[in-house]
């Protein structure tokens, strides 16, 4: 496997390596030594799939103060992968990297705990998959605003199909620092 450094320190895509002939492919998505060579995360508590049609946007989603790493893949179709640092004190504090995560290119994003995620669907539709580091705690799930514009997201879309809870997050500037995840040097 391949890991690409992003902008952010921590957060990295990720190439596997594809073995392929006229009957198909076989790559791995996760294994516990090769990662843990690369110094990524070994252990992973919940997986989930979601699937969305073209134009849905999910996000800004994190969990405080239960957070969440995520490894991000797509099984079926094509999404535009957004993270966002909302480590309070991080030197990339407000930043954002983005990737095309595809069925095709077999990309993964690796984003650490502290982090917003998003996704807007590109295809028609979307099988999207994601490991956890911890698990879905509803007391502790919150958001921000997709279109902040302090954040400067360059989105591929303008208008997105959002849940109402995704339309009416607060702007990153509203949240108080105690109710965001906080840098540790």
């Amino acid at each position: 496997m391949k890991i690409i450094e992003t902008k952010i320190p921590g957060c990295v895509v990720i190439e596997p390596a594809v073995f392929g002939d006229a009957r198909g492919a076989f790559y791995e998505t996760w294994n516990a030594e090769r990662f843990a060579e690369h110094g990524l995360p070994t252990r992973f508590v919940q997986s989930n799939v979601s699937t969305s049609s073209q134009g849905v946007l999910r996000g800004l989603h994190y969990q405080w103060p239960r957070p969440q790493g995520k490894l991000i893949s797509v099984l079926e179709g094509e999404v535009y992968d957004v993270a966002v640092d909302i480590r309070h004190g991080s030197p990339t504090f407000g930043q954002w990297e983005a990737v095309i995560l595809s069925a095709e290119n077999k990309r993964q994003l690796w984003i650490p705990e502290g982090f917003a995620h998003g996704f807007v669907t590109l295809s028609e539709r979307v099988v999207f998959h994601y490991l956890c580091t911890d698990v879905y705690v509803k007391e502790a799930d919150a958001g921000l605003r997709w279109n902040d514009a302090e954040l400067a997201i360059d989105w591929p879309v303008v208008t997105p199909l959002l849940s109402d809870k995704d339309a009416r997050a607060p702007f990153l500037s509203e949240i108080a620092p105690n109710r965001l995840p906080q840098y540790l040097p």
